[in-house]
């Protein structure tokens, strides 16, 4: 396996500059269908009817309402990737663990636009003071297994034959990022 190391800063794709920007109502349509394409083509996303744009909403509204981020990245005037983090687990001493995903445009694959929203769903994990940021990997996806190393995730299990998709077996790997956590955690 080939190991790179992306130095996000420095991104720039096809010479031309991208944005990462919190998500608004209108770039809803583009995350619908960037989040369709990983349904319905990839093994990503282990469900297997797309989403309608009134799905989309709700989702948007309670990540909001919930304080959770939806980044976007743009460029040539459109939204080619977003990435969000939520809850790991429903339970409150879970509070200070979240997990991640990442999703691009099939046109804008392989060139930063993955690394650049992980960045920086790393920074506001941190600023929030979380303790440790997850993400939930099918097992065979070796580009994002990779970048993820690369940002300091380490391996820590997974769940042989977790999904059925495309008629074959799924295994789900999760990586985790251990982050400053909050200064004074608690219990409530």
């Amino acid at each position: 396996m080939t190991r790179f190391k992306i130095d996000v800063d420095k991104l720039c794709i096809e010479r031309k500059e991208k944005m990462i920007r919190e998500a608004t109502k209108e770039d809803l349509m583009d995350i619908l269908d960037i989040y369709n394409d990983a349904i319905l083509n990839t093994t990503v996303v282990y469900t297997y009817k797309p989403e309608t744009l009134e799905d989309r909403a709700v989702w948007y509204n309670q990540k909001l309402d919930q304080g959770y981020p939806i980044l976007v990245c743009e460029q040539d005037n459109r939204v080619v990737g977003f990435a969000s983090f939520g809850p790991f687990r429903a339970w409150p001493a879970y509070k200070y663990s979240i997990e991640h995903s990442i999703y691009v445009n099939r046109k804008y694959r392989r060139r930063g636009i993955g690394a650049s929203l992980l960045k920086e769903l790393i920074t506001i994990a941190t600023e929030k003071g979380y303790m440790t940021l997850i993400g939930g990997i099918e097992a065979t996806n070796e580009k994002s297994i990779i970048m993820h190393k690369n940002f300091g995730f380490t391996h820590s299990g997974t769940i042989e034959k977790a999904g059925f998709k495309f008629n074959q077996w799924l295994d789900l790997a999760f990586y985790q990022l251990l982050l400053n956590g909050p200064e004074n955690p608690i219990e409530d």
